[in-house]
C-alpha cells in the first residue's frame, strides 16, 4: 500500500486497490478506477469502481452492494436483455434459456454517475465473436437503460 494510492478494505467487498497495468517495458499505468473481486455463488466477479481517490471509489460501494444483493434476478434480466437486443424478432424461450446458461457475469463496473455495467462473457463462443462481450447498463433506479457490445 502506498500513501499515493491507499487501498479500501471493505468488510463485504474485500480489498479494492487502484487498478494498474504493467507494460512490457516496465512502465506502470495507473487507471481511473479501483478494482477487486467478490465471490458470489462460488464464482469470482471482478469489481471496478470509478474513482481516482479512495473517497470517490468508496462512495460507489453502496451501489455495488445493492447490485450484488440483486444478482439472482439481475443475471437473468441481463441475459434476456442481450438476446432481445440482438434478435431480429421476439426471441424464443429456448434462446433465452440458452443465453442464460451461456452468458456469464464476469465484471461489475460502477460509475460515479450511478450507472452499473454488467459485463458478460460468452462461455461457448456461439453468441459473440472472440474478443467481444455484451454489457448491460443499469441506471440509478436499477432498470436496464442500454445493451452494448464491447471489445
Amino acid at each position: 500500500m502506498s500513501n499515493e494510492h491507499p487501498i479500501i478494505d471493505d468488510p463485504e467487498l474485500g480489498v479494492l486497490a487502484r487498478a494498474t497495468t504493467e507494460l512490457s517495458d516496465g512502465t506502470v499505468l495507473t487507471h481511473d478506477w479501483y478494482a477487486g473481486t467478490a465471490t458470489v455463488d462460488g464464482a469470482e466477479l471482478e469489481l471496478m469502481l470509478e474513482g481516482t481517490t479512495v473517497d470517490e471509489a468508496r462512495a460507489l460501494i453502496p451501489r455495488v452492494r445493492e447490485t450484488l444483493s440483486a444478482l439472482a434476478s439481475l443475471r437473468r434480466l441481463a441475459t434476456d436483455a442481450v438476446v432481445t437486443a440482438f434478435s431480429p424478432g421476439s426471441p424464443e424461450p429456448a434462446e433465452l434459456d440458452a443465453a442464460a446458461s451461456d452468458l456469464t457475469l464476469e465484471t461489475i463496473e460502477a460509475s460515479e454517475d450511478g450507472t452499473i455495467v454488467l459485463h458478460l462473457t460468452d462461455t461457448c463462443g456461439a453468441h459473440f465473436p472472440e474478443g467481444y462481450w455484451p454489457a448491460v447498463h443499469l441506471g440509478r433506479d436499477g432498470q436496464i437503460t442500454q445493451v452494448t457490445v464491447e471489445s
